[in-house]
């Protein structure tokens, strides 16, 4: 367990100090805009790109492995979606944002390195698998939605072409296309520019985590929406025990690729939850309290996770 809690504690750490220099200084949110376009536009496309190019082409491919791991996510989201309706009362547009802190965990931040951590190189393949499909899906289907609610798009079509053009403009997706491009090609950069791009990756991690400590620091907290704990327990709780039992039966699967799915699955709720809600200026408040509680909640749920992978006591067929 101190080999999990050694493995767990830097990610934890730096979103702590973020989240105590958040409340110490209180800076101006607006002081996050570059660190904000740094991470969403150079860094994260930058690891992105470098997890894929570098993963054998011929890995890429496992029909069975993305079904499983992307339904998983679907229907996490969608049962999100469904409480926050229901549960919440929330309007279609207010679910989607729910939906989204149900499904959408830290992929980008926190899961590449805890990945690396727990398996090694071995989880480069499925991680970054998993980061291309939920990020196409999440990409696709919250815009879609929230773009359906909006009173002044003509048609359906219009709305889908919104959709498909943020789609097509967003770096994260962008950097996933260029790596598999850059996979399938085997493309080795020139030296001078591999270091380029490590020193670049080597930043996201630190810089996404001490981010989201501070922009949930800053945000206010003066009640607790009562769907929160319903779409942090969905996130943390439903969605890895749905891809535990996907993995078992769309597999078997190699023991590294299916733990790496849960693990995965497990992440608290990405920052960008917060972004995205704020960008279409609906569940705000909400959403920034899903990730300050997924957070902390995770640091139980989570380690707990990478202890049962770790102590041989999660097993796949």
């Amino acid at each position: 367990m101190f080999d999990i809690i050694n493995l767990a504690l830097p990610y934890f750490g730096v979103v702590f100090i973020g989240f105590a220099c958040g409340k110490w200084r209180g800076l101006p949110e607006a002081g996050l805009s570059w660190m904000n376009f740094f991470l969403l536009y150079v860094s994260l496309p930058v690891l992105m790109f470098n997890i894929i190019a570098r993963t054998p082409f011929a890995e890429l491919s496992n029909p069975p492995f993305l079904v499983a791991t992307t339904l998983s996510t679907m229907l996490a989201f969608a049962l999100a979606l469904l409480l926050g309706k229901v549960v919440g009362g929330l309007s279609l547009r207010e679910a989607t944002m729910a939906g989204l802190a149900g499904g959408y965990g830290n992929i980008g931040y926190m899961g590449p390195g805890l990945a690396f951590a727990v398996f090694g190189s071995k989880a480069a393949a499925p991680t970054a698998l998993i980061f291309c499909c939920d990020s196409i899906f999440l990409f696709s289907i919250v815009p879609l939605l929230a773009e359906l609610t909006e009173r002044d798009h003509p048609s359906f079509m219009h709305a889908a072409g919104v959709v498909l053009q943020q789609i097509v403009q967003n770096p994260l997706i962008v950097a996933t296309g260029a790596g598999v491009l850059a996979a399938a090609l085997q493309w080795n950069p020139p030296v001078a520019i591999e270091r380029t791009l490590q020193f670049l990756q080597n930043a996201a991690a630190p810089t996404a985590l001490f981010v989201l400590g501070v922009t949930v620091a800053l945000r206010p907290f003066e009640r607790l929406p009562w769907e929160v704990p319903v779409l942090t327990m969905v996130k943390l709780v439903i969605h890895p025990l749905l891809s535990l039992g996907l993995m078992m039966l769309f597999g078997p699967f190699a023991q590294p690729w299916a733990a790496t799915a849960v693990l995965m699955a497990a992440l608290p709720p990405a920052l960008n939850v917060f972004v995205i809600a704020r960008q279409h200026d609906s569940w705000v408040e909400p959403a920034s309290s899903a990730v300050l509680i997924g957070t902390f909640a995770s640091v139980v749920t989570l380690t707990s996770v990478m202890w049962l992978i770790q102590s041989g006591r999660l097993v796949f067929p």
